[in-house]
C-alpha cells in the first residue's frame, strides 16, 4: 500500500513503517510499499517455532552470534526503502558491532529462514529468497511445511531441494557444525 496524493503515490520511509501503530500485524515495507501479512496458522508456527528451536540453541550455546525471530524487521535497501521480516534470521557474531538496535536491523543476516504459508505462492516466495540474496544474505531456506521440502539459496544462484525425512539440513560454513535431519524439523 502507498499513501495517494495528488501528485501520485506516496511511498513511504522506513522512519514512517517504524512510526505506525501496533495492529496486531505484520508489516514490510517493499520498495516504499506497505506489504501487510495476517498472523500465521499453527502448523506454520509450529515449523518455524523447531527451526528456531533447533538452529537457535546451536548458535547460542556456540557463541556464534545473534538470532532473530519473526517479528524482526531488516532494513535491506533505502530510496525507496524495503524492510523485510523473515521467520527467523541469524548474524554472526563477527559482523556485529554492540546491542541490537531499538528499530529495524541495518546490518542484514547471514542466514534468514523463510517458512511458507499455504496462500504462498512460490514465485513470491522465490522473489523473497532472491530479494535477501541480493541485499548481501549467506544462506537462505525456504521451508515448504506442507510439502515437507527445504529449498536451500545461496548466492551465485546455487539453488538444492531438500525432501524426504532423512534428508540433512545444515548450516554449511554460515552455521558452521550445524545439521538436523528434515524429520526433526516437520515433527
Amino acid at each position: 500500500m502507498s499513501i495517494a496524493t495528488s501528485g501520485g503515490p506516496h511511498l513511504l520511509t522506513v522512519g514512517q513503517l517504524a512510526e505506525l501503530p501496533d495492529d496486531g500485524l505484520r508489516h514490510e515495507l517493499i520498495e516504499g510499499e506497505l506489504t501487510t501479512m495476517p498472523p500465521a496458522g499453527e502448523r506454520h508456527g509450529s515449523v518455524a517455532g523447531r527451526i528456531a528451536a533447533y538452529v537457535g540453541h546451536h548458535i547460542l550455546v556456540n557463541g556464534l552470534g545473534r538470532i532473530t525471530g519473526a517479528e524482526t524487521g531488516y532494513l535491506l535497501r533505502r530510496n525507496p526503502d524495503t524492510v523485510r521480516a523473515p521467520d527467523f534470521a541469524f548474524t554472526s557474531i563477527d559482523r556485529l558491532s554492540g546491542p541490537p538496535d531499538r528499530t529495524f536491523s541495518p546490518i542484514v543476516p547471514d542466514l534468514v529462514v523463510e517458512v511458507a504459508s499455504p496462500s504462498d505462492r512460490l514465485a513470491d516466495v522465490t522473489r523473497k529468497a532472491l530479494m535477501w540474496l541480493d541485499a548481501g544474505v549467506r544462506l537462505v531456506w525456504v521451508v515448504e511445511p506442507e510439502t515437507e521440502v527445504v529449498i536451500v539459496h545461496r548466492p551465485g544462484d546455487a539453488v538444492t531441494l531438500l525432501r524426504g525425512a532423512d534428508a540433512m539440513l545444515s548450516g554449511e560454513d554460515v552455521v558452521p557444525g550445524f545439521a538436523v535431519h528434515l524429520h526433526e524439523i516437520f515433527g
